[in-house]
């Protein structure tokens, strides 16, 4: 069985290299990511900071897995109300239209607004084997889960 640290190590690269590939996607290959795309990586960030802490702090280990575990409960929620609007099952919220204030109406923020390219949470700009991104991170998010819960029930069988 695979300890618990290397576990945590390899939830940590993985973490990178998906914050590495959604940079790659929008800046090297040029698809601009929906408002809820941009948030979705949130807690691989967050993510990141938690195993990094578990590291060098090495105390509160079992406190840092339920945090860890809350955050990827939390990306799987964003991820599949992500899948529902692109699917058609929930309606685009105003979450996807972050860079609207209503409290600036002046003719030129108006003009500004018409200018900025805008992508609709509905669109899946990019996909993987025909699967949106939103619907990749479900399925990992669903599995990071998994595993961070399992460390934390075998905690002490996980040395």
């Amino acid at each position: 069985m695979i300890k618990r640290k290397t576990t945590l190590h390899l939830i940590l690269l993985f973490s990178i290299f998906a914050l590495l590939t959604a940079y790659f996607i929008e800046h090297i290959l040029g698809h601009q990511p929906c408002n809820l795309c941009l948030i979705e990586r949130i807690p691989y960030v967050v993510s990141i900071v938690i195993i990094l802490l578990f590291i060098f702090i090495q105390k509160f280990e079992r406190f840092f897995l339920i945090i860890l575990s809350i955050t990827f409960i939390i990306a799987f929620s964003i991820s599949f109300y992500h899948f529902g609007i692109e699917q058609g099952f929930i309606k685009e919220s105003l979450v996807c239209d972050l860079n609207s204030n209503n409290a600036d109406l002046t003719k030129e923020a108006l003009l500004n607004q018409l200018k900025e390219v805008t992508v609709s949470c509905k669109d899946a700009t990019f996909k993987i084997l025909g699967l949106s991104l939103a619907t990749i991170n479900i399925f990992i998010s669903l599995i990071i889960t998994t595993i961070t819960i399992k460390l934390f029930l075998t905690y002490e069988k996980n040395k």
